[in-house]
């Protein structure tokens, strides 16, 4: 069973809104063993959208629209779907009859327009939407077979985890796809490959490498029976993964590298500070948004003017009139001054050129220097990040909590 997504929704092609729904459709899909080959975006425009519906028709068996299913008259997903099938459009009375009850529910004034979305193809059936007016269609024609979704989250989701799903299992052939991202920091993307290259070679399960800013994701998935036949043939596979990239990988599926390195602190019952200039709190908000981290983090200084640097993390004076703000001894400064200021074990700091401006021969938008104090000492990390302000923020981070790891990593191997 091949399938296709149809998004519909001129907002969407504009950008006004992101389409997750599709995604979560193609989640499903995997875990229900559809493959899921195509995906279209239209926007409210009839012509354009049965031209999209008949070109999904024609290579696929299964075509999802998402969208389209309103009252209003830019809501074409059941007019689009007949006309692609050659079908009418007829009224279904019963749906009228629940939609004004619910009308009547909610003390809402009844508009003629709304047995809009009472209409359906002929070839169509409902399915109840328990959390909005417009119910979801399923349209079985020629071998053909086409489900409408309606857009709004909490309408799309509950449906597809309830009506959608059990259609999907049962279309899907007694077959589960079943995936695993495994997650890799401080290992670029040519090396994972380098070293995995035969394994990216398998067919069943299959290994794609993906770049993500300042680190490597590796998905893994598996088709078989059902999910325990996936798992088996996952594991093997990460365990040699594992075997050939050792600790640089951090964390599966969801795990962070923040996750990553909070649950490392609360093993080692240990804590740990920030002093940031040119990420501004970046590096904090990602420890504190892992649940349970006010148990290893204190806190920190968002240190951006050198008076701050001077006076509430201890930079000498003589360091930013010398040396300057962005600059190893000043990292190192602020780092022991944070680690001192709040008496923790660890302590990271973040100082550098994020642009667009400031940059100069000497010290260039994108230099960032990185300082990470510990029980033993401080040690400072000289990068050059690439990419706009947002992008070398991020990478800061990124490092900063990478060297946190690393620290951590070694603790282990010392003890």
């Amino acid at each position: 069973m091949t399938a296709e997504i149809v998004s519909v929704g001129t907002e969407l092609l504009l950008g006004q809104i992101v389409d997750r729904n599709a995604a979560t459709l193609g989640v499903l899909f995997a875990e229900c063993g559809v493959i899921h080959r195509h995906r279209q975006t239209v926007g409210d425009n009839l012509d354009r959208l049965v031209e999209a519906l008949r070109f999904a028709l024609s290579r696929s068996d299964l075509v999802v629209t998402i969208g389209g299913l309103g009252p209003t008259q830019d809501d074409l997903t059941r007019d689009g779907i007949a006309a692609a099938l050659d079908d009418d459009l007829v009224l279904d009375e019963a749906v009228v009859t629940h939609l004004k009850e619910v009308f009547a529910r909610r003390g809402l004034a009844w508009v003629e327009s709304n047995t809009r979305q009472a209409m359906r193809p002929r070839s169509g059936s409902i399915i109840p939407n328990p959390n909005g007016t417009a119910p979801g269609l399923v349209c079985r024609k020629a071998g053909k077979i086409v489900i409408a979704l309606p857009g709004p989250v909490n309408e799309f989701d509950p449906m597809l985890e309830t009506s959608v799903r059990s259609l999907l299992e049962a279309l899907g052939g007694g077959q589960v796809l079943l995936s695993r991202t495994l997650r890799i920091a401080g290992m670029g993307e040519s090396l994972v490959e380098a070293r995995l290259g035969d394994l990216m070679e398998s067919q069943n399960p299959t290994v794609a490498p993906y770049a993500k800013t300042a680190e490597v994701h590796l998905r893994l998935t598996a088709r078989a029976v059902d999910r325990i036949g996936a798992i088996a043939l996952l594991d093997p596979v990460e365990e040699a993964i594992r075997g050939r990239l050792g600790d640089a990988i951090y964390g599966v599926d969801d795990e962070t590298l923040e996750y990553a390195v909070v649950t490392a602190l609360q093993k080692h019952r240990a804590t740990a500070a920030v002093a940031e200039s040119c990420t501004g709190g970046l590096l904090g908000g990602r420890l504190t948004a892992v649940p349970g981290s006010s148990e290893v983090f204190l806190g920190g200084v968002i240190a951006y003017a050198n008076a701050v640097k001077e006076r509430m993390l201890g930079v000498p004076r003589s360091i930013l009139d010398t040396d300057g703000a962005v600059s190893e001894r000043c990292a190192a400064a602020m780092a022991t001054g944070a680690r001192e200021a709040f008496n923790s074990d660890y302590a990271l700091s973040i100082t550098g050129i994020a642009g667009p401006d400031g940059g100069s021969d000497a010290k260039p938008v994108g230099l960032v220097y990185l300082g990470i104090a510990t029980p033993t000492g401080v040690t400072v990390h000289e990068q050059k990040f690439r990419g706009r302000r947002e992008t070398i923020r991020d990478r800061a981070a990124q490092y900063a909590l990478l060297l946190l790891r690393r620290a951590l990593l070694e603790r282990d191997r010392r003890s």
